[in-house]
């Protein structure tokens, strides 16, 4: 089984030749909201994150930008040149930026580039999710094949109208489309909303980050009835496991056992389609050969 973590943050230190916004700067630590766990305060470099993986037996990850540091895609264009093989990106995006529109054709020719990902959890990015502001923005990315990873807690409302619109448009959920401040059973309340879009065969989830939404111990039995309905309704080919690692309540052994050895549910080829296989289809990143 070749393991893919679908989501690790690497980012660098405020520097002058690669600065972060303004209004970042003084941020000791990424919180997405308030009450949601946050990050370590530490960057996470490409070579400390393969030494990682190396002793959980993760094979390979998706580097997703955090989007403090601002929307530049350098740290892990060359993260992906120093480790072949070891990581791919979905890089960071903005729409509003000059000469936006001209970007996309080329966007997957960049050197680990499989996608962009998307948020829209800040006031300062939501109102593209309205009144079609960024609907060129859709319409591009499907025509370009370009996959995207949207992180919109709480308007799962718009995935449900842009995989309508967009039949071709591949999006993959982050996170379960969870609220990052609530637990337990507070925080799937609804996820009948995010179940429902399973009917979108262009839509599929990322179990990222599950040890964060619960206040027990590992191995977190109280997700496996939330985690089990995902696996129903999406199926093992529409559903990968991430870490979202700098900001984990557990090892990182533990986050990987909790899919590889703890979900009764998961089980044989099924779970190397969570695990690795889903994935790599659905964003074009094949997996190595094996001996």
């Amino acid at each position: 089984m070749i393991i893919t973590d679908a989501q690790v943050h690497l980012w660098e230190a405020h520097r002058p030749d690669r600065p972060w916004p303004p209004e970042e700067v003084e941020q000791k630590v990424f919180v997405a909201a308030v009450g949601a766990r946050p990050h370590r305060e530490a960057p996470l470099g490409g070579q400390e994150m393969v030494d990682v993986m190396d002793a959980a037996g993760v094979a390979r990850a998706i580097i997703v930008p955090p989007s403090p540091v601002g929307d530049s895609n350098d740290t892990a264009l060359e993260a992906v040149a120093q480790f072949p093989g070891r990581y791919a990106i979905m890089g960071r995006f903005d729409p509003g930026a000059p000469n936006a529109r001209e970007r996309l054709p080329g966007w997957l020719s960049q050197r680990g580039m499989l996608g962009i990902r998307m948020t829209f959890h800040k006031p300062k990015w939501s109102p593209w999710l309205d009144n079609g502001a960024i609907d060129w923005f859709w319409a591009d990315c499907e025509r370009f094949g370009i996959p995207l990873m949207v992180l919109l807690p709480g308007r799962l409302d718009v995935v449900d109208r842009i995989a309508t619109r967009h039949p071709d448009l591949r999006i993959l959920l982050d996170h379960m489309g969870r609220m990052s401040a609530l637990r337990d059973d507070a925080c799937f309340a609804d996820l009948d909303i995010m179940l429902d879009l399973a009917r979108h065969p262009n839509v599929s989830v990322k179990t990222s980050s599950a040890p964060c939404y619960s206040t027990q111990p590992y191995p977190y039995k109280n997700l496996e009835p939330y985690l089990r309905r995902i696996f129903d309704r999406f199926g093992p080919r529409r559903m990968m496991w991430g870490s979202d690692f700098t900001r984990l309540p557990c090892t990182y052994q533990q986050c990987v056992d909790h899919f590889l050895k703890e979900l009764e549910f998961l089980q044989g080829e099924d779970k190397a389609w969570v695990m690795g296989k889903a994935i790599a289809s659905i964003l074009n990143w094949p997996e190595p050969a094996t001996r």
